[in-house]
C-alpha cells in the first residue's frame, strides 16, 4: 500500500502587497504553485490513498479565488479515482458553531472525504481504516475523540490516524486555538500502523515513536521557516513502514544575521553574501544585532534593500545592543514606541537620576496620548 501524506498547505495566504502579471498576490501565486507540484506528484505516483493532516486553507473565510482553485485541483484527483481523505485543522475550522466550515463545500467531489464536524470520525476502505480526529476546540471533546478512537481500531485491516495537534512542546506553533495531544493518550500511536500529522511545518519522525510522522508544510510562512525543505510524504506499508521524504521547488530563501558590534561595515557584508548566493525572486531575512539606537536610526531599510535588488522581498529587523537597566534586547519590529525612545534616552544620557527623571516624563507623555486615544 503506497500513501501520499501533505499538510499545511495553507492557500489563500497572502503577504508583502505584490501581486504578479496575473494581479494576484505574489506570495498566494507561491503557494497555489506548491499545491500544484504536489497534486502533480500524485497524478505521477499514483498511490493508493492521499492524505492531508490540516490547514488545507489559511483562512476558515477563504477568498473565492484560494477554493476555486481548491477544487479544480481536488477535481483532478477525482477524476483520477485516487481517494483523498482530508481532516480540518486550527487554521480552516470556524471558532464559532454558528458557521459553516469550508471543508463541507469539498463533500461535492467524488472520492474525496473531508472531516470537519470536531469530533472523531472514521473513514474506511476495503484495507484500510482512516481514523480521523480534526482540530476540536474544546479539550474535553478532543479528549472524548481520543477515546472513542482507542475502541475502533479494526483487525485485518490497516488502521492509520490522522491528527492536526503538537505533540509535545517542541512542536507548538505558538498560533490560536492550537490543540496539544495528551502524553498520557500517546500509547495509541503504538497501536496504528502509521500515525500522520499536521501543525508542525517541518518533516520528521516525532521522538521515540517509529510510526509518528509531520508531513511539514508545503510553502514558507515565515521567516523561522526559512531552513526547512517543503514537500510530501511517500508512505508504504508492506512487510514494515516506510517514510520517504519528497521536496517541492520554492522560491530560494534565506536569513542572514549581521552583528553589528564586530562588523564594521554592514553593506560590504551584505554584498558579499547577495554576490555568494543565488538572490533572483528570493525572500531575505536580515537581522541586525546589536544596535545602539543611533546605529539604527544611521542604518535605512531603503539601503539595506538595495543590496539585493533582484531579491523580491527584503524584511529587515533589529535587536538592540543590550546594556545595564536593560533585561533582554528589543526587536524594534515588536517594541513600542516608547520603549524604542526610552532605550535612545538611556544611551544618550550619562547621568542615572537624569534618564530616570527623563523617562517618567516620557512615560506621562504616552500615557496622556493614550488616554486622548482611547476617548476619541
Amino acid at each position: 500500500m503506497k500513501i501520499i501524506h501533505f499538510s499545511d498547505t495553507h492557500l489563500g495566504f497572502n503577504d508583502l502587497e505584490m501581486v504578479n502579471e496575473a494581479g494576484i498576490n505574489q506570495r498566494e501565486a507561491d503557494f497555489y504553485d506548491a499545491f500544484t507540484q504536489v497534486i502533480d506528484a500524485i497524478l505521477d505516483e499514483k498511490p493508493d490513498y492521499v492524505i492531508h493532516t490540516g490547514d488545507l486553507f489559511h483562512r476558515p473565510h477563504p477568498s473565492n479565488r484560494a477554493i476555486s482553485f481548491c477544487l479544480h485541483q481536488l477535481k483532478r484527483l477525482s477524476r483520477a479515482k485516487i481517494p483523498m481523505v482530508i481532516i480540518a485543522g486550527n487554521h480552516s475550522t470556524p471558532r464559532t458553531k454558528t458557521t459553516s466550515p469550508i471543508l463541507s463545500a469539498l463533500q461535492t467531489i467524488d472520492g474525496i472525504y473531508p472531516v470537519f464536524q470536531e469530533a472523531y470520525e472514521k473513514v474506511i476502505f476495503e484495507d484500510v481504516v482512516f481514523h480521523c480526529i480534526p482540530h476540536i476546540h474544546d479539550e474535553d471533546a478532543n479528549l472524548s475523540a481520543i477515546e472513542v478512537c482507542e475502541t475502533s481500531l479494526e483487525v485485518g485491516k490497516r488502521n492509520i490516524l490522522l491528527l492536526h495537534c503538537s505533540v509535545g512542546a517542541h512542536y507548538l506553533m505558538e498560533e490560536y486555538g492550537e490543540r496539544v495531544y495528551p502524553k498520557e493518550k500517546e500509547g495509541l500511536f503504538a497501536q496504528m500502523d502509521y500515525v500522520a500529522l499536521g501543525h508542525w511545518h517541518g518533516f520528521g519522525r516525532v521522538g521515540k515513536h517509529p510510526n509518528v510522522y509531520y508531513a511539514g508544510s508545503t510553502e514558507r510562512t515565515s521567516s523561522s521557516d526559512v531552513c526547512n525543505e517543503k514537500g510530501y510524504a511517500v508512505v508504504t506499508l508492506y512487510e514494515s513502514l516506510n517514510v520517504a521524504f519528497r521536496p517541492i521547488r520554492l522560491r530560494p530563501a534565506y536569513r542572514l544575521e549581521v552583528d553589528v558590534q564586530s562588523t564594521i561595515d554592514i553593506f560590504s557584508q551584505l554584498k558579499q553574501f547577495a554576490e555568494a548566493n543565488q538572490t533572483d525572486g528570493a525572500l531575505i531575512y536580515v537581522t541586525l544585532k546589536n544596535l545602539s539606537a543611533t546605529q539604527s536610526i544611521d542604518i535605512s531599510n531603503a539601503d539595506i534593500e538595495a543590496s539585493f535588488p533582484e531579491a523580491l522581498s527584503v524584511q529587515v529587523q533589529r535587536t538592540f545592543r543590550q546594556s545595564e537597566g536593560m533585561k533582554e534586547s528589543i526587536s524594534v519590529s515588536a517594541t513600542s514606541l516608547q520603549d524604542y525612545f526610552e532605550a535612545f534616552l538611556e544611551e544618550q544620557s550619562s547621568d542615572t537620576k537624569e534618564f530616570e527623571r527623563l523617562k517618567q516624563k516620557v512615560s506621562a507623555l504616552f500615557a496622556k496620548y493614550d488616554e486622548v486615544h482611547d476617548d476619541a
